[in-house]
């Protein structure tokens, strides 16, 4: 595990691109650097503390210098991470979703390319830092570490399919509907039918990135419709399924793509300790 700034590095960017051969799972580590990660194919998962990131779509996640995380990604994944020096400004103190603009990807494989002059890249380094921006489409579920909901978070990683009411689940935990939906807001902030409806969507964002068909995706989370399952996602997500699906076509369009891939420094390899709490409740 590392602390923000324990590598000195001349440069304030420095990228990574790689297609996965095999579905990959980091072990909780953390990094010297700032870093930016996204998928430009399929779809990834980060995880920090009990809040589960969502990185598809043209979205990716700001991870700030030192912040212990795990992260996953299946096969066929195509990732790319650039790692900002803590002398660069920082977008924000903690983690947050970052809007992946067609110029972002342009000024970021102009970077990884290599080649540049100490100009050029001090030049592209900072359009990056300029242009970098939140987004509104954030696709984060905090995951509640309540023993008493504990059945209903794993019943979802199993079977994102399931249908069990509110009702239901309170007569087996043995409490009132009130209590289960009190302890959602208050670990989650989203009330028991949103929570599931959220967990629901982050499980069809992997789906779709696997490149599935919707209405095959819509019945693989437990909607016997189309039309409701795409109401459902846009709730969540801001955009329809398709929609969602075009913004990642969107940042593997000619011209945003590179073989080339710069090597990491070693000191950026990844530990395998582990966060305690929620490090092994994530929803798959």
């Amino acid at each position: 595990m590392y602390e923000a700034g324990d590598l000195h590095t001349h440069v304030l960017a420095f990228g990574q691109d790689e297609v996965l051969e095999h579905d990959t799972f980091w072990g909780v580590h953390s990094h010297p650097t700032h870093e930016l990660l996204w998928n430009e194919v399929g779809s990834g998962m980060a995880q920090v503390g009990c809040r589960l990131w969502t990185v598809a779509g043209g979205v990716g996640l700001w991870i700030p210098a030192g912040t212990p995380h795990s992260g996953s990604a299946p096969a066929g994944s195509r990732q790319r991470v650039v790692h900002f020096s803590v002398e660069a400004p920082a977008l924000a103190s903690e983690p947050v979703a970052v809007e992946l603009t067609p110029l972002l990807g342009l000024l970021v494989d102009r970077l990884i390319t290599g080649g540049l002059s100490g100009e050029s890249r001090d030049l592209t380094e900072r359009m990056i830092l300029d242009v970098m921006q939140p987004s509104p489409r954030e696709l984060v579920l905090d995951i509640p570490e309540s023993s008493l909901v504990r059945p209903i978070v794993d019943t979802m990683r199993e079977d994102p399919a399931d249908q069990t009411t509110l009702a239901t689940w309170a007569r087996r935990l043995g409490v009132s509907t009130k209590t289960v939906t009190r302890t959602f807001e208050a670990e989650t902030g989203l009330g028991f039918s949103r929570w599931v409806i959220t967990a629901k969507v982050k499980h069809a964002v992997k789906l779709l990135g696997a490149d599935m068909e919707i209405g095959e995706v819509a019945e693989q989370v437990g909607y016997r419709s189309v039309s409701a399952f795409i109401t459902a996602f846009r709730r969540v997500a801001g955009v329809t399924p398709g929609q969602f699906r075009g913004l990642s076509d969107a940042m593997t369009a000619p011209g945003l793509v590179t073989e080339v891939q710069d090597e990491l420094p070693e000191e950026l390899s990844e530990s395998e300790e582990w966060i305690p709490g929620c490090a092994d409740s994530t929803v798959a």
